[in-house]
């Protein structure tokens, strides 16, 4: 990972992750790291609060990071080094998450160069947005983004993240009928970015399932970019699905297996000494 001042994979095992962000340290649950040992039992000593519990369903943060925070207007903020003005806020939630991705900071960067090489302003659609990492980083390269979350809460804090200083569209909404009423509008994006759960629900109940949804919604991308499409971005951290499978998908989906393959590979978080905790896949278009 490029250096990150405000943030910091301090060790991973058993299970689990330690991280810094700001002066802040959070353990949190870490499927990923279930097989690794730590490297440095030290620093799991003293966290800024640890959270116990299933990282997918309730859980407590202890000591709860209203009392403990170490700044003292109780609030973290990291800035994100892509651009001036890029911070993002740190929100610790029931589930065990934080409300930021540290592992999707290739993604932005990508997205930020892709979105400035542009000669034109570009319509950037962002699906499965929730809390606007990579909404920020079309944005603050000069993209209009349209953000679609189905949680009003994500949505709400993707507004704080924003500030109110970007052109971007915050809608709450299903992804698939949302991209359904916008091909019947004719409708047309230069860029799509998502990052679609495993499973989920819609504002209305709707259900969601990457293994029976991605493919449809993946047609309907290709529709929506079919006339000026400049590029695509899909990200997953669901087990049993590969980059090669992610790859697969865009191909099935959007270019066909005639067409440029995407680049594929692992998101990492990375320690100061070099090892690597896997956080995901991405497939991307074009490759460079």
């Amino acid at each position: 990972m490029t250096n990150w001042p405000d943030y910091e994979l301090l060790d991973f095992g058993e299970g689990r992750k330690l991280e810094r962000f700001a002066s802040n340290i959070f353990d949190r649950p870490c499927p990923q790291a279930e097989a690794d040992s730590r490297a440095q039992q030290e620093v799991w000593r003293s966290p800024t609060s640890k959270f116990i519990g299933d990282r997918v369903g309730a859980g407590t943060w202890r000591p709860s990071p209203e009392r403990s925070l170490r700044k003292p207007e109780r609030e973290i903020w990291c800035n994100v080094p892509i651009a001036a003005g890029f911070k993002m806020f740190v929100h610790p939630r029931p589930n065990g998450q934080l409300g930021i991705f540290p592992e999707q900071f290739i993604s932005w960067q990508w997205i930020a160069d892709r979105v400035a090489a542009a000669d034109r302003t570009l319509r950037v659609l962002n699906l499965f947005a929730y809390t606007g990492g990579s909404t920020l980083a079309a944005a603050v390269a000069g993209a209009e983004v349209t953000h679609i979350d189905a949680a009003k809460q994500a949505i709400e804090t993707a507004k704080l993240n924003a500030a109110d200083k970007y052109p971007i569209r915050w809608i709450v909404e299903d992804a698939l009928k949302f991209c359904r009423r916008e091909v019947r509008r004719g409708n047309q994006y230069d860029a799509v970015i998502l990052d679609p759960p495993s499973y989920g629900h819609g504002p209305k109940g709707e259900s969601w399932s990457i293994k029976r949804d991605l493919l449809p919604l993946l047609d309907l991308c290709g529709q929506l970019t079919a006339e000026h499409r400049q590029f695509i971005l899909c990200t997953c951290h669901t087990p049993g699905i590969s980059a090669a499978d992610l790859s697969a998908y865009l191909s099935d989906g959007i270019f066909g297996h005639c067409g440029q393959p995407p680049k594929v590979g692992t998101l990492y978080l990375k320690t100061a000494d070099g090892r690597k905790l896997p956080s995901g896949e991405f497939a991307r278009w074009p490759g460079k």
